[in-house]
């Protein structure tokens, strides 16, 4: 049986690094393949608009981006309706258009949301706008049929915080193949982004984030410089604010006295991304408001060594399988005794690696998805085309 589904609420695809960016391509991607038919909505600004992408319908916003929060839900609802229109359910990520999740049913169609992590709790917004994502989350709850948690904590808060209990369903990660060192690409790239640097294998620790508060992006820089090792911090990422960047840019400057930290800018060919996380001395992941994060999946995957903000969420993806910080008071000495001794972590990497193989395989999480949409509208899957798990 073919199912008509829309995946909308991320920017859109070819993914870039954004955790529902990444999961509308896996996902949706691995759905097509199955042989069913899948629409992804994209924002106004891409361009080119590509038609499909690997066998996905793409279907994009007609305008072009602006203040983003009044903008992100204007496409909610574009993408709410249209998806309404051409499918049989509708799987939303985010929940900031919480108020109108009821379009679907006035189509008589079924919606799934992903509510991702904690959104009224993200320092970047200010109290009126928490105040409205908070709102949001509730009504979002309320209008879904089914409300999906990527986490079992965020899933613990919804049911402790709502009368219904989501659906745990994590993220995913792919193993890439491995990536040889080749500084003349890593240095050509550098370069491009005004971060002029000579990188070798194994002298550098890295962060790959959207530079917001959230990500704890002052702490890293902060804990990183006080160690005051012989290695560079390579930041991969965009601001969020010109405000945040200002705040990043004064601690840059108070401590860092020989250019030790690199702002690389955004880098999206994944093949690059793969090489920094394979040959770093450590992966730094500062994201303290979200769920299972992809982008921690996709340094454990590449046996990067770990260093993650204690919070329920790291802890439950990684386990005992990283190194835990809370501050950057917390983090200069561990960035120091990695530096030393770096080579005594090889066996926390390898079981880092396995823990994603066995917890956060795609084709479980799209059987789940699959199989969760079947009983939502009342079809009966074909079990010829599932994944064995």
């Amino acid at each position: 049986m073919t199912l008509r589904i829309a995946i909308i609420g991320s920017r859109g695809i070819p993914a870039r690094y954004g955790g529902f960016e990444t999961f509308a391509e896996e996902f949706g991607t691995r759905l097509a393949a199955l042989g069913h038919i899948v629409y992804v909505s994209c924002e106004g600004g891409v361009n080119p608009r590509i038609p499909s992408f690997k066998g996905v319908q793409l279907f994009y916003f007609p305008v072009k981006p602006f203040y983003r929060i009044l903008y992100e839900t204007l496409y909610d609802i574009y993408s709410l309706t249209r998806s309404s229109l051409l499918c049989d359910c509708v799987i939303m990520l985010g929940y900031g258009a919480g108020a109108f999740f009821f379009i679907p049913k006035l189509f008589g169609k079924k919606l799934i949301s992903n509510l991702d992590g904690i959104e009224w709790r993200r320092r970047r917004y200010n109290l009126a706008e928490r105040a409205i994502l908070f709102l949001s989350e509730k009504l979002a709850v309320w209008f879904s049929d089914v409300v999906i948690a990527d986490s079992r904590a965020i899933q613990k808060f919804i049911a402790a915080t709502t009368k219904k209990t989501p659906h745990y369903i994590p993220y995913g990660a792919n193993v890439p193949a491995f990536r040889s060192w080749d500084p003349a690409s890593i240095n050509n790239v550098l370069t491009e982004k005004n971060a002029a640097v000579t990188l070798d294998q194994l002298s550098y620790f890295l962060v790959i984030a959207r530079l917001e508060p959230c990500n704890n992006i002052e702490a890293i820089i902060e804990g990183f410089l006080r160690a005051n090792v012989q290695a560079k911090l390579i930041v991969v990422g965009n601001f969020s604010s010109r405000r945040y960047k200002q705040a990043v840019d004064k601690v840059a400057a108070q401590y860092d006295k020989s250019g030790s930290v690199v702002f690389a800018g955004a880098v999206y060919e994944k093949d690059l991304l793969s090489m920094l996380r394979y040959n770093c001395i450590a992966y730094i992941h500062g994201h303290s408001a979200g769920g299972t994060n992809p982008s921690l999946l996709e340094a454990m995957v590449c046996k990067a060594l770990v260093i993650a903000h204690d919070n329920e969420f790291n802890k439950e993806v990684c386990a005992n399988e990283a190194i835990f910080f809370r501050d950057a008071d917390d983090l200069a000495p561990i960035i120091r005794l990695v530096a030393a001794h770096r080579d005594e972590y090889a066996e926390m990497t390898t079981n880092a690696l396995q823990r994603v193989k066995n917890h956060y395989s795609w084709d479980t999480i799209v059987d789940n998805y699959e199989q969760l949409i079947f009983d939502l509208i009342g079809r009966f899957k074909d079990k010829a085309k599932s994944h064995s798990v």
